[in-house]
């Protein structure tokens, strides 16, 4: 009797463990559509490229993996940097709510439309924290794509936008984002501006250690520069 008790409270164990790794499995997958969703329409919006998007989560998936060579935060598992890799598409979407003239204007903004370019972070907080709240059981990728999209232009001396976090109070994915972002947006060539060299972007951003980016970070970008140079060539809009 007691062995057939132990054997019925086994099973159910079993059964119960195998049915929320299978509700798992539906709630990632369920999650990636709608992120992939998002994506499709932050895209449609934007006049960035998709080879953007490889480079800058290229870029986040290399700096994550050598913050945790470096013995620097050993939450970065495999499956946290995957989940930032995953989310890092997303870190623009709120300009989906920025007016077309603004986004694709061919020349440098005045003060007044910055102001209004400046929303997007908290414009993409909204969206993405309402389609967390309507789906609680999606707590992943999504978490972390708000942490990024909310916070990726926090600056680590508190001088960013929105909410002006200063250091460890801006999550760490977004800090990764911002650097990777930057050099991004400095090594690109954009309607505005022409592509700076690694040089220039490299001595930029030694300039804003301790300023505008986490100096755990930069030293993890200085290690790994020559990759950056690589996943650049490798993912050329040209």
């Amino acid at each position: 009797m007691i062995v057939l008790c132990v054997g019925i409270i086994l099973g159910a164990a079993i059964f119960g463990a195998l049915s929320k790794i299978k509700h798992q499995k539906v709630y990632e997958k369920l999650e990636s559509q709608m992120l992939q969703t998002l994506y499709q329409l932050a895209q449609a919006h934007d006049n960035e490229t998709g080879n953007h998007i490889l480079r800058t989560q290229t870029y986040v998936k290399v700096l994550a993996k050598r913050l945790h060579q470096m013995g620097e935060h050993p939450e970065l598992k495999p499956h946290l940097i995957q989940q930032i890799y995953d989310a890092a598409p997303l870190h623009d979407i709120g300009k989906i709510g920025i007016p077309l003239e603004i986004l694709n204007k061919p020349s440098p903004l005045i003060p007044a439309e910055w102001e209004v370019m400046k929303n997007h972070p908290s414009i993409g907080e909204s969206i993405l924290s309402a389609f967390k709240n309507e789906n609680p059981h999606l707590s992943g990728t999504l978490k972390v794509a708000i942490d990024i999209t909310s916070a990726h232009h926090e600056c680590w001396d508190g001088s960013g936008y929105p909410k002006g976090l200063k250091g460890n109070q801006i999550p760490l994915p977004a800090r990764i984002m911002s650097l990777a972002d930057t050099y991004d947006a400095l090594v690109s060539r954009r309607i505005y501006k022409n592509s700076w060299p690694h040089e220039e972007a490299l001595n930029y951003i030694l300039a804003n250690k301790n300023i505008r980016f986490d100096p755990l970070i930069v030293e993890a970008f200085v290690l790994d520069q020559e990759e950056f140079i690589r996943i650049a060539r490798k993912f050329s809009d040209d």
